[in-house]
């Protein structure tokens, strides 16, 4: 199965595309992991509702995963734009669903990203792809929080990055303590966000409300 992004012109397709890919002899594989697994936990993999899980989980986890087969850093290249603007650009409340790399249960909540361009801009889809790309991998929020921060700056070479990541973690609130409403917050900054008077402007801007 191919799934081909068309938020992007034909320049974008030659560096980077969107792909959900499921390589078959990978399902295979992994099916037949999954079916070991079901089994080991107490059920008949044979029975009506679990004939198909194995396979359906196989490519599942392949599309949660499919980080790995992206370069966030061709993301950005693949629409960097000059312009002399110099003020703070934020793209806030971007949906992030990542994989705890401890229990391999989801975490999910929202990510705020900002720069301060320094002679080049990059599309702001391209922002939030780059979260997404990061994401789908198995993770801890810490290092997806510090390698968005990274890739962005380290691309575009902007005068600063922040990041903050705000998620709910499912080894918390399914297993373990328990604690249904605890909430992970994470932060990031470099270059002129690491002034308090930058860093607080961006705090106040992902906080506010604003229609």
């Amino acid at each position: 199965m191919e799934y081909i992004d068309d938020d992007f012109d034909e320049d974008e397709r030659v560096s980077y595309r969107r792909l959900d890919l499921y390589n078959e002899k990978k399902t295979e594989t992994l099916a037949a992991l999954y079916r070991d697994v079901i089994k080991e936990l107490g059920e008949d993999p044979d029975r009506e509702g679990l004939q198909k899980t194995p396979v359906r989980v196989a490519k599942s986890m392949q599309f949660l995963l499919q980080g790995y087969n992206i370069d966030p850093h061709e993301i950005i290249k693949s629409a960097m734009f000059k312009e002399e603007y110099k003020q703070m650009v934020i793209v806030k409340d971007i949906e992030l669903y990542s994989m705890c790399e401890h229990h391999m249960l989801p975490f999910v909540g929202k990510a705020h990203v900002a720069y301060i361009p320094n002679g080049y801009i990059t599309g702001l889809s391209k922002i939030a792809r780059v979260v997404d790309t990061f994401a789908r991998r198995l993770q801890v929020q810490e290092r997806l929080t510090t390698q968005i921060r990274d890739c962005i700056h380290n691309t575009l070479h902007p005068m600063g990055v922040a990041v903050v990541i705000e998620a709910q973690h499912m080894c918390m609130q399914m297993r373990g303590v328990q604690k249904q409403n605890s909430l992970t917050t994470t932060s990031a900054f470099t270059g002129a966000f690491l002034n308090e008077t930058t860093r607080q402007e961006f705090i106040h801007l992902i906080s506010a409300h604003l229609r």
